[in-house]
Order: structure tokens, then sequence, then C-alpha cells
């Protein structure tokens, strides 16, 4: 039987930059040690917290090979290498493969729309030239294509494919995927606001954007319900509800980051086409952050 990359909480690391818009790797080996030091259980890179999507081909690798190097095998590192290129996605994760990581983590194919066949042939594809497993990722708002659980099945016989980050907020796919699905075809939570709803359907943890500024937090919610404590992990998620809502009041990562540079963390700027957030959006942030005990 198939084992999970981890359980309990991944954090989507961002990715920092300075001044001038260049990866700040000093600040990304702050946030690095920070999390593993806070007791997280993985660390994604180069996922959407990430800005996977302005980053360059070099400076993906890069970063992949950086986060690597810098874990030093002190936890697990999944490796965001998705595109809607299929032979981009192989390239990228062959790179991540190469660099060490231990997983990959790859998002449905954006703007093209697969076909649910096409969603099974471009991932058998990838997974056929890798020798890590992968993650899948379902997020429609952002993609505009969603796995059916009737997919889920047929790619879980893949020896590769080991699991799924949801974050189609959709408890009723879950429920059938839980349902046609092996007991080692894992399942994490992709949205931060339904990780105790979710691991009380069978998940195993979460990959989170919240963990970037309390990855404690994150981490003790998920072992609660590991260790069947719902009711106890259901109060720390209720708890945190007015900050992680203050998390998304834009598209991510736009509020972790200022949440993070509000905290002095050095998230630093943004890519186009992503900008800073509201005024207006960056007073409810702070006031969440400040009802949390951050500030």
């Amino acid at each position: 039987m198939r084992q999970p990359v981890f359980t309990g909480s991944c954090t989507a690391l961002v990715t920092p930059f300075d001044q001038n818009n260049i990866v700040n790797y000093d600040a990304f080996a702050r946030l690095i040690d920070s999390q593993i030091e806070a007791g997280v259980d993985a660390l994604c890179v180069c996922g959407t917290t990430g800005e996977c999507a302005t980053l360059s081909i070099r400076e993906h690798i890069a970063a992949m090979e950086f986060c690597v190097k810098r874990v030093d095998h002190r936890v697990t590192v999944i490796a965001g290498a998705g595109s809607n290129d299929t032979s981009a996605a192989v390239y990228l994760s062959q790179h991540a493969q190469d660099a060490g990581a231990d997983a990959l983590l790859h998002v449905t194919p954006y703007y093209n729309k697969a076909s649910q066949t096409g969603l099974i042939k471009h991932y058998e594809y990838i997974a056929d030239r890798v020798e890590l497993p992968v993650i899948l990722y379902n997020v429609p708002s952002r993609t505009g294509v969603s796995f059916t659980a009737e997919t889920y099945k047929v790619l879980s016989q893949h020896p590769k494919i080991i699991g799924v980050k949801e974050a189609s907020g959709n408890f009723s796919l879950l429920a059938h995927t839980r349902f046609l699905c092996g007991d080692d075809f894992y399942i994490w939570s992709g949205n931060d606001d339904q990780v105790v709803p979710m691991m009380a359907l069978g998940a195993k943890g979460v990959i989170s954007v919240a963990a970037n500024i309390v990855p404690g937090v994150m981490q003790r919610m998920t072992h609660l319900c590991l260790a069947n404590d719902f009711a106890a992990a259901s109060k720390i998620q209720i708890q945190y509800m007015d900050l992680i809502d203050a998390l998304f009041t834009e598209v991510n990562p736009i509020p972790i980051k200022a949440a993070m540079n509000l905290l002095g963390m050095e998230a630093g700027s943004l890519r186009l086409p992503l900008c800073d957030i509201s005024e207006k959006n960056l007073e409810v942030l702070r006031e969440a952050m400040k009802r949390a005990n951050l500030l």
C-alpha cells in the first residue's frame, strides 16, 4: 500500500522578492528555517502562493533547487511543477526530481480547459516520465476545469499518482472520491477554511497559505484531526476563520504577502499582473491580525 508523502500541515511557501523584484534568497532561507522550527510537516515550493505563473523557467528551477538544498531533508519538499503545456510540466518535474524534491504538485491545465479524457492523458503522460509521487491539484476557481470522481478513480490506479490537493470546495466530490478510490489515494485540503471538515471525511492534512504566518496553528489543528480530536480541532478552525477570511479578501498571494510584510518577514512585492492589496482590504487584514494576536 502506498504511503502519503506527508500527513498534517504543509506550507505553500511564498516566493519573496527584493526591491528590484528579484527572488530574495536571504528572506527565502529565513522563511524556510522558521517554518521548520515551527514544526511544519512539509513545504511546497513554486506553487500558486509562490507565484509560479510569473517565475521564469530558470527562476522556477533555481527556487526549487534552493528550497531542497536549504531544507536538507529536515521535512518533505513538494515541488510545484504544473503547466498547461504537458511537455513543460514534464520538464519542470524532471528538474524537481534532479534537485532532490520528494514529490510533485501538478495543477490542472489552465486556460486549455481539457476534457476529462485530456486530464487523464496529461497526468498519465507526466507520471510515466518521473520517479517521484505525483499529487494532483484541483482548483477550478483558477483553472476553469475540475476533476470528476470518476477521473480520480482512473488516475488513482497509476502507481505514481498518489493523491490530490482538493481546493474545489465541493464536499460531494470529496465524498464520492473517497467512495470510488482506494485508501491509498490520499486527499489534502487546499482551502484553509475547510481543513477540519475535509479531514473528517478522510483528508490527510492541508497544503496551507495561512501557515506562512501561523505555521504552528495549522500544525496543531491538523494533528488534532489526525488524532481524531475533531472537537478541539474545530475550535481552532473557528477561532482563526476571521484571519483566514482576511487572507483571501483578494486573490492569493496578495494578502498573505501583505500580512508577512506587516510582520517584518520581507515577503516583498508581487509581480504584475498581481499588485499590492487595496488600502481597504489592508485595514481588514491588519485588524484580523490584531484579533489573532499577531500584531
